[in-house]
């Protein structure tokens, strides 16, 4: 079992980078963003709904990984 679960464990490691990296330059994105915006607009940019989503995504894959590790150190018992 612990053969299938490493790989899982690596695969959201590397899920929660690339996630962490989309939702840095869309916050960079959207400083650039909100620096050049109309004041009159309301509401948040597309950037910042793809920071934020990007960042809760970011979130579960961690939870994820955390549960997976755990899974490990309770079967290495």
């Amino acid at each position: 079992m612990s053969y299938i679960l490493i790989p899982v464990v690596v695969v959201l490691m590397i899920m929660v980078v690339i996630t962490l990296v989309r939702g840095i330059a869309a916050f960079l994105n959207s400083t650039k963003e909100d620096l050049n915006r109309d004041p009159s607009l309301t509401g948040p940019s597309a950037n910042q709904l793809l920071q934020n989503k990007m960042m809760f995504n970011r979130i579960k894959y961690q939870a994820a990984a955390v549960l997976v590790c755990a899974l490990l150190l309770a079967m290495a018992r």
